[in-house]
């Protein structure tokens, strides 16, 4: 585990940390947009190893969370419909809908499967040509490339029995309608690392000289993170705004052209529906029109569903960075994996699973200890 364990070395945190209690001066609020590393936090304690006054929010960087409530209630309808077998990864299956959730679909004897890749779905419209195969295209622009293949090679491959349910999301413009928000606080951004591995970082360029604020490419790792919120506050303190990358072992800044080649083929930029965010213009990704005969939306008509989100869920308010998870009032009662009111409680990328996982024992942070990295 050699290249695992070097970025969790205890005595290294403890040298960023103190680097970054020298150079802060005054109070910074900044944002995390990254599920991965919301939980990498609240695991290892970071937040506990930051100056007083430096304050992590955790943002909308979970795709499976994000994902509005109509679009779950389509993938129900879809995968309890006689003649269909819905694929999905295994993250959204217990994702609560307005009734029920897939799970439940498939225990009722639903054909939903389980699988690693939107490819996996391809093969299984070979292997089943009575059946109709839907797979569920969820995530950031991380999953989006392999999303497009599968309906590349659908197409190529002339397979009628295969489509795409899809709620792909973009990260940029969801970061500017928080920072366009009266009511925002964050001072300065982590960006996914993994997002910008696929996309780069130059559409993040414009919007940090729009909003003054800095924008740090980070990794996952817990010094990855700590370098990253170092940059950050570094910046805030020299007056700079603007875009960095910390995670240079993974990202460039163009990042992965022919991946971004085939999502353009594939794909058209649309308004897209956030959860707890509400419709962000020029946020998602749709089939382009060559490719609409894959859209599982228009071939079997659901358009027409329209739901509220729940009022005694407050994942909306986590998402937007307003309150912690232990500040809702159903967390860890009326709220728990086994019985969630919201996606953020069951997603593995979740900011609710996090602290349910970690920190459901206690509200206080963990000691600032070197344990808490090593």
């Amino acid at each position: 585990m050699k290249y695992l364990d070097e970025y969790r070395d205890g005595e290294l945190a403890q040298r960023l940390a103190q680097e970054l209690r020298r150079i802060t001066t005054r109070p910074w609020t900044l944002m995390e947009v990254c599920g991965g590393q919301t939980h990498a936090i609240v695991k290892f304690g970071l937040d506990a190893l930051l100056p007083e006054g430096v304050r992590l929010i955790h943002g909308p960087g979970c795709p499976v969370c994000v994902t509005p409530l109509e679009i779950i209630d389509q993938a129900l309808v879809l995968a309890a419909r006689p003649g269909v077998l819905f694929a999905s990864f295994g993250d959204m299956l217990r994702v609560p809908g307005s009734t029920t959730d897939l799970l439940s679909v498939k225990a009722q004897g639903g054909d939903v499967r389980i699988v690693y890749s939107p490819l996996d779905a391809v093969r299984l419209a070979e292997q089943n040509p009575d059946r109709e195969v839907v797979f569920f295209g969820v995530g950031f622009e991380t999953t989006a490339p392999a999303t497009a293949m599968a309906v590349f090679q659908a197409e190529q491959k002339g397979l009628k029995n295969f489509s795409l349910l899809v709620s792909h999301v973009l990260v940029p413009p969801a970061i500017e309608a928080l920072m366009a928000s009266p009511d925002c606080r964050v001072q300065g951004f982590l960006a996914a690392g993994h997002v910008c591995a696929v996309v780069g970082y130059e559409e993040y360029v414009p919007l940090a000289a729009k909003y003054r604020v800095p924008i740090v490419v980070t990794g996952f790792e817990p010094l990855d993170i700590l370098h990253g919120i170092l940059m950050t506050v570094k910046q805030l303190e020299e007056g700079r705004c603007e875009v960095e990358n910390q995670y240079v072992r993974a990202v460039k800044r163009e990042g992965n052209l022919p991946a971004q080649d085939l999502v353009r083929r594939v794909f058209s930029v649309v308004p897209r529906k956030w959860r707890g965010l509400g419709e962000i213009p020029q946020s998602g990704l749709g089939l382009a029109a060559k490719y609409a005969p894959f859209d599982a939306e228009k071939k079997f008509g659901l358009g027409t569903i329209r739901v509220e989100e729940p009022a005694d869920c407050l994942s909306g308010r986590v998402l937007q960075g307003q309150i912690r998870p232990h500040e809702c009032p159903a967390f860890g009662t009326r709220c728990t994996p086994e019985h969630p009111l919201g996606a953020t409680m069951v997603s593995s990328e979740g900011a609710c699973a996090a602290y349910y996982r970690y920190r459901r024992h206690s509200h206080e942070q963990p000691a600032a200890t070197t344990a808490a990295v090593s």
